[in-house]
């Protein structure tokens, strides 16, 4: 558990808890690399706004200003910001740095809400041609191709030494860790925040486990290893600003492909809420999301409304907007190309898309009218 946390500031903190952040994830920083015979290289780097993109700044617009939300979710890959003829580590490719961090000044300088900087790489790295199974796990010390945890611990120092002045930046460490040690999850967790705090950043942390860092599963075994709650309590961060990182998808195996929404994020997170009130930790689900159908817009409201319900969270953002999705659908729809929650999009047929679908009608009228506007971003609000 974090240390030295003071008492009064929790109660502080319980008496006051609430929902401080609510939105959307952007996706597209990942695109553009996929290949069928599984080729390391393939798309990187890629073109900017043709192969990948962050975000479409009209339709942050829309979010902001219309659906009263304050926070985003970015995604990048590590193989952009590190090319590989560098090596995961401080040195960056300096133009598609820039590029993102044009994106995420204009969704936190220009107007005003926050971003969550999100490597997608399910911590791994050298090869994300078909993620989220390639590319060598960050840390393991028997494949000579990995990056070492110290390299993880010198990117995050690099990044957050850029960021440390902009107060509504939030540091997402990884995506979906999976099919790895949870004791190595932990260890680059660890090195994640130590790298950051370095830098002399003190903006808010997520942590994630290992199992897709998936709620329903946080005590229990993850791909032959122990649960991630054998483990992720010993977390230390010296500021106290970490919270845990959840993704909890509501079709039968979790996994977000599936039109049909079954199960119960009540029950299924029921585990992962007492282990956060045990050690005094809070947490964001910062992915979610469900089709367009009664069933699963009542599954989504449960989820909602769990999170308002339960001090432990503070905050979520749905999956998922972005500026290339077009027609295709990031989740939930067994395929069906209903399009995304970017504003202004559609399904292939010409339909409304998932904005309209389930976004407007399940999803932003669960939003907040209190959320967090000003501020550095804290587990505290």
């Amino acid at each position: 558990m974090f240390s030295s946390i003071p008492s009064l500031l929790l109660l502080a903190a319980g008496a006051t808890a609430r929902i401080y952040y609510a939105g959307v994830a952007e996706s597209g920083g990942e695109f553009g690399v996929y290949s069928p015979t599984a080729t390391p290289g393939t798309g990187l780097p890629g073109r900017f706004g043709v192969d990948y993109a962050f975000i479409n700044k009209s339709t942050v617009d829309v979010f902001v200003d219309q659906d009263k939300i304050n926070l985003f979710r970015v995604a990048f890959l590590l193989e952009r910001m590190c090319p590989l003829e560098y090596g995961l580590g401080y040195k960056f490719n300096e133009t598609h740095f820039g590029f993102y961090k044009d994106a995420i000044d204009y969704i936190t300088i220009t107007k005003g809400a926050y971003a969550i900087l999100d490597p997608h790489n399910y911590m791994r790295y050298n090869d994300p041609s078909q993620q989220p199974g390639t590319g060598s796990v960050i840390g393991n010390t028997s494949d000579p191709n990995a990056a070492t945890t110290i390299d993880f611990e010198l990117f995050w120092y690099e990044l957050a030494s850029r960021f440390k002045d902009n107060e509504k930046v939030i540091f997402g460490i990884m995506n979906e860790p999976h099919d790895m040690p949870t004791t190595l999850v932990l260890k680059n967790d660890q090195a994640a925040i130590d790298g950051i705090r370095k830098s002399g950043a003190r903006q808010l942390i997520l942590a994630p486990g290992n199992g897709y860092t998936g709620g329903h599963a946080w005590c229990q075994s993850s791909q032959g290893d122990e649960p991630s709650a054998n483990e992720l309590y010993k977390i230390r961060d010296p500021i106290n600003n970490t919270a845990i990182d959840i993704h909890e998808y509501l079709d039968y195996d979790f996994s977000g492909q599936h039109s049909v929404c079954n199960q119960s994020a009540p029950a299924n997170l029921a585990c992962l809420t007492n282990w956060l009130k045990t050690y005094q930790l809070k947490a964001m689900i910062t992915e979610f999301g469900g089709d367009n159908n009664t069933m699963c817009d009542q599954y989504i409201d449960q989820l909602i409304q769990y999170m308002d319900d339960n001090d432990e969270y503070i905050g979520w953002t749905a999956w998922a907007a972005g500026p290339l999705w077009g027609t295709s659908s990031p989740c939930c729809t067994d395929g069906r190309a209903l399009g995304s929650l970017e504003p202004g999009s559609h399904a292939s047929d010409g339909s409304p898309s998932l904005y309209y679908t389930v976004w407007l009608t399940a999803i932003q009228k669960m939003v907040p009218t209190n959320l967090i506007r000003s501020g550095i971003s804290s587990i505290y609000g």
